[in-house]
C-alpha cells in the first residue's frame, strides 16, 4: 500500500465533518418546524439514510483514489470513523442546544414522556409512574445521552460500512 494516494484519515475526517453538519442540518429543520418534542420513525430513518449516502460517497471516494482498491477492513474503518466524528459533532451540537438555545427541553422532554406513558398505559399506579419517571430521569443525564449517541452511530456506522463495504470492495486480481 505505499502508492496509496488516498488517505483514510482525510476521507474520515471530510466526511465525518460532512454528516456532522447535516445531521446538525437536520437537528435545526426539526426545531425550526417545532418537531423538536414529536420526532417519530421518519427522522431517524431520514437519519440513517443520510449517514447511508455519506459514507457510501466516502467509501467511493476513497476507492477512486486508491487505484480502485478498497478491502472491507478499510471500509469498516472510514464507516465506524465518519459515523464518529459525525456523532462528536451530533453531541456538540446537542450540548449547545440544551444548554443555551432550548435550556427547558430536558423538563419539557420529560412531561412528553410522561404523557405519552400515561397514553399508553392508562391504568398505571401512582408508584409505576414514579418508578418510571425515575428511570427516564436517570437516562436523560447529558453523559449517558453522550454515551447512547456514540453507541448508536457506530452500531448503525458499522452495519452500513459492512453492507457497502461488500458491495464496493475490490482487490488487487492474482
Amino acid at each position: 500500500m505505499e502508492n496509496q494516494k488516498s488517505s483514510s484519515k482525510q476521507v474520515i475526517l471530510n466526511y465525518g465533518l460532512i454528516l456532522g453538519v447535516v445531521s446538525v442540518i437536520l437537528s435545526v429543520a426539526i426545531y425550526a418546524m417545532g418537531k423538536i418534542y414529536d420526532q417519530g420513525f421518519g427522522v431517524m430513518f431520514a437519519s440513517f439514510v443520510i449517514m447511508a449516502v455519506i459514507i457510501f460517497m466516502a467509501l467511493k471516494n476513497f476507492r477512486a483514489g486508491n487505484n480502485n482498491l478498497l478491502s472491507l477492513g478499510e471500509a469498516l474503518k472510514i464507516g465506524l470513523g465518519i459515523a464518529l466524528v459525525g456523532a462528536i459533532i451530533s453531541i456538540i451540537y446537542n450540548q449547545i442546544f440544551i444548554n443555551f438555545i432550548e435550556p427547558d427541553f430536558m423538563e419539557n422532554m420529560m412531561k412528553v414522556g410522561e404523557q405519552k406513558m400515561l397514553e399508553q398505559y392508562p391504568n398505571m399506579s401512582d408508584e409505576q409512574l414514579e418508578s418510571a419517571k425515575a428511570m427516564q430521569q436517570k437516562m436523560s443525564s447529558p453523559l449517558i445521552g453522550a454515551a447512547m449517541g456514540i453507541v448508536g452511530s457506530l452500531f448503525f456506522g458499522f452495519i452500513i460500512s459492512l453492507i457497502e463495504g461488500l458491495i464496493l470492495k475490490r482487490s488487487v486480481e492474482e
